[in-house]
């Protein structure tokens, strides 16, 4: 079956590997997966990303403790990668994975934001109130079904994510030589017209993402898989608010 997700963490292969061990048998589950469970181990992941945020930005601002704030960014960045490969691997872990993701990439997300906010103020609230506005607004058009995740849909979407992580790919190879690539940074037509794109892209992963969910809460999933969703979908939101973030720099530089 087809990957359904841009978003590594979602595949409908997941669920087929979970039915075929069993997993879907009422006589081994006393809980089932529900779009309701899952939105609620959402809320509690973004709440604990929140709090590290909050602890870094804080130490990030402060001269005295900057050093500090900075190794606890860039530790938490590493360790939310690593978290998440083991999450994406093994789903049966996420109830004690996606909190510490969420506590890891929190601790990246402070220090990132302090100094897009140190530079550019209130670029962060801005950024934080679009992020959730686009997710609410592809939320709210997926139940509409003003907008499906059909196998072409799919595909673009899916054709989409991969450029653009190949792209930030090449981009991380060229600065270590010393080269950069050409208008993605700049704050040009062409570098703003770049990121709306990348931003755009993003976007289009919830719709991708909420089928997912949908269809797991559908087929009897285990109710271990509302953390992994809930977990997906955090790496969608962290995504968006970054690209939004980035755009909004870019903006603020014109």
């Amino acid at each position: 079956m087809e990957l359904r997700s841009g978003n590594p963490a979602f595949s409908d292969k997941t669920f087929d590997t979970f039915e075929d061990k069993g997993f879907f048998n009422k006589a081994t589950l006393t809980e089932r997966m529900t779009v309701e469970g899952t939105a609620t181990k959402t809320g509690i992941l973004l709440l604990m990303a929140v709090i590290t945020a909050a602890f870094t930005w804080n130490l990030t601002l402060n001269p005295a403790t900057m050093g500090l704030g900075w190794a606890l960014a860039i530790g938490g960045l590493f360790g939310a990668l690593i978290v998440s490969l083991i999450t994406c691997f093994k789903p049966t872990a996420a109830p004690v994975t996606a909190p510490i993701y969420a506590l890891l990439e929190g601790l990246a997300l402070g220090a990132i934001s302090a100094r897009y906010n140190d530079r550019y103020e209130g670029i962060v609230a801005q950024a934080i109130g679009l992020t959730f506005g686009v997710m609410a607004i592809m939320l709210i058009a997926y139940m509409g079904r003003l907008v499906r995740a059909t196998p072409k849909f799919t595909i673009g979407v899916i054709a989409a994510t991969g450029s653009v992580a190949l792209l930030y790919l090449v981009s991380m190879v060229m600065n270590l030589f010393g080269f950069h690539m050409p208008f993605l940074h700049d704050s040009g037509p062409i570098g703003i017209g770049i990121s709306l794109v990348i931003v755009a892209i993003a976007a289009l992963n919830f719709v991708l993402d909420f089928d997912l969910i949908e269809s797991g809460a559908r087929r009897g999933a285990p109710k271990f898989m509302e953390w992994y969703a809930a977990f997906g979908l955090m790496v969608t939101l962290v995504w968006l608010y970054m690209e939004i973030l980035r755009l909004l720099s870019k903006l603020s530089r014109r």
